[in-house]
């Protein structure tokens, strides 16, 4: 591929700078495929099918697991969906503002919400959905049908192995404490001087 190393390029690349450290090359390789292919393949659908039906590849996914899934609660969209649950809330809004899909309150527990389409939301998969499998085969035509099961499976282990056995890993990484605040990488907000009342002073200063 075009703009990016070999994986022999890589490998000596990598020795030059850590010299002797000893490094897994064939890991290192499957998994800087995996996230190549991810990004390939999701910028080709946001770029041509989902981009003709004004879906991001994550709204795509909600629709997705709640069209499969049937109306279901909102935790278990996201843990389907595998985003976080500030993610969806601002996803199924923009999907409600649509009109593809509808919020109610959970009939037994009003604490817990649920989500399903709305008929225009089904008529949306209904047709969106052909079109972008004829894209996932257009992704994987180099694969034979065995291989692409094969590769199918071989992912498939990959994700039990982090969702079985991430947790503890992280645990034992980390010796057992909790993580560190994400941070954005933007540089920490200096503390700005306040006037008597508290408020901070800008430099033209102005209240």
């Amino acid at each position: 591929m075009s703009g990016h190393r070999s994986i022999d390029d890589t490998e000596k690349a990598v020795r030059a700078k850590l010299g002797d450290t000893p490094v897994r090359h064939e890991q290192m390789a499957a998994v800087a495929n995996i996230y190549r292919a991810a990004a390939a393949v999701r910028q080709h659908f946001e770029n041509s099918v989902l981009r003709g039906a004004e879906l991001t590849w994550t709204s795509f996914v909600v629709l997705w697991v709640v069209w499969i899934g049937g109306e279901r609660e909102t935790r278990r969209v996201a843990e389907e969906a595998g985003i976080s649950k500030g993610t969806l809330t601002g996803v199924a809004r923009t999907l409600q503002a649509r009109g593809l899909m509808e919020r109610k309150v959970h009939p037994a527990d009003g604490r817990l919400a649920l989500l399903a389409l709305t008929p225009e939301g089904e008529r949306l998969m209904s047709r969106v959905f052909p079109e972008f499998n004829a894209e996932e085969v257009f992704v994987t035509q180099g694969l034979s049908d065995d291989e692409a099961l094969d590769l199918a499976d071989l992912l498939g282990r990959i994700v039990a192995q982090v969702e079985t056995r991430g947790a503890d890993r992280r645990l034992e990484l980390l010796d057992g404490h909790d993580p560190h605040p994400r941070r954005s990488g933007r540089r920490a907000r200096t503390p700005q001087p306040t006037g008597p009342e508290g408020r901070e002073v800008t430099d033209a200063g102005s209240p």
